[in-house]
Order: C-alpha cells, then sequence, then structure tokens
C-alpha cells in the first residue's frame, strides 16, 4: 500500500498567450456588459411620487380594525402579544364603564395597545391568532424616521378611521 505522501499531484501551469497577457479580450467584455445596462430602463421607483405594486401576501403596516358598528374589534385577549416572538406588542386591557356596555358587544377593551415596530419581525403570527380578526398587516410601507420613540406606534396610529368620516 502507497502511502499519502508519495502521491503528489503535479500542477500543470499553461503560460499565458498576448492576448491573455494584454487582458484586452476581459476589459472588451466589461466594457460591453457595462454598455448594455447602459441602455436599459432604470428600475429605480421615484418614492412617493411612484407606488410599487406588492403581492398579495406583502405584510405591511399594522392596523386594528373596527366592526360593522365603527368600535374597535379588540377586545384585549392579549393572544398577539403571547404570539408574538419578538415581544413588540404591548396592551393594557381594560372594562367598560357603566352605561357603556350597551353601545358595545364586549365588555373589555383595549386602554393601551403599541407595537415597537423596530422589534417586529412581521412574521404574521398575531394577525393569525386574532380570534376577533382585529389586527391585520395590511397597511403602507413604514415610514422612515430618526427617533426611536416615533416606531411606537400607539392607538392614535394603528386604529384605522370609522367609517363616517
Amino acid at each position: 500500500m502507497e502511502s499519502l505522501s508519495n502521491k503528489k499531484k503535479q500542477i500543470v501551469v499553461k503560460p499565458l498567450n498576448f492576448w491573455e497577457r494584454a487582458y484586452l479580450p476581459a476589459i472588451v467584455q466589461g466594457l460591453s456588459i457595462t454598455m448594455s445596462h447602459f441602455f436599459r430602463k432604470p428600475v429605480t421607483i421615484q418614492y412617493p411620487e411612484q407606488k410599487r405594486e406588492f403581492s398579495e401576501n406583502y405584510r405591511g403596516l399594522h392596523s386594528l380594525k373596527r366592526d360593522e358598528n365603527g368600535a374597535e374589534r379588540c377586545t384585549a385577549c392579549g393572544l398577539c402579544a403571547l404570539s408574538c416572538p419578538a415581544e413588540a406588542i404591548t396592551m393594557t386591557a381594560a372594562e367598560r364603564q357603566k352605561g357603556e356596555e350597551h353601545l358595545y358587544r364586549e365588555e373589555k377593551y383595549a386602554a393601551v395597545y403599541e407595537i415597537n415596530m423596530l422589534r417586529c419581525i412581521f412574521c404574521g403570527l398575531c394577525e393569525e391568532a386574532c380570534p376577533k380578526e382585529a389586527i391585520y398587516l395590511d397597511g403602507d410601507i413604514i415610514p422612515s424616521d430618526y427617533l426611536r420613540k416615533d416606531f411606537i406606534y400607539g392607538k392614535d396610529k394603528l386604529v384605522e378611521p370609522p367609517l363616517n368620516q
């Protein structure tokens, strides 16, 4: 049995010809690719004047929906916050006051509902976990900002406007 040290691979070095040494074919090929891209239609979209088309399953900004009577659908059950793997959703539940109960079907509501968009990974698990279909990821692109506090979205930014407005 031969040892591995006796088996050596020989590397054959092929000398470069004149054109390969001058790099001229490579330069011409690179310039032809550059020129072909130069005359193509640009792919840049001039946002916000032009809006990009998204697929049907695009997950955008969160929105809290209202029912047919205009009341918020969220009953503060907390399932969306529990299902969120990034722990981006926080909420505080409250009970309706006496006299308000006849206006709404549910006796509980979310007094505070916040989503930290810097933590959110847009997985859609909150949308799937909600038994009342109160939260959807159907909004627009999240606008950019400079301050961290502006990425914490409360009910003022999340709840869709009433139908009569």
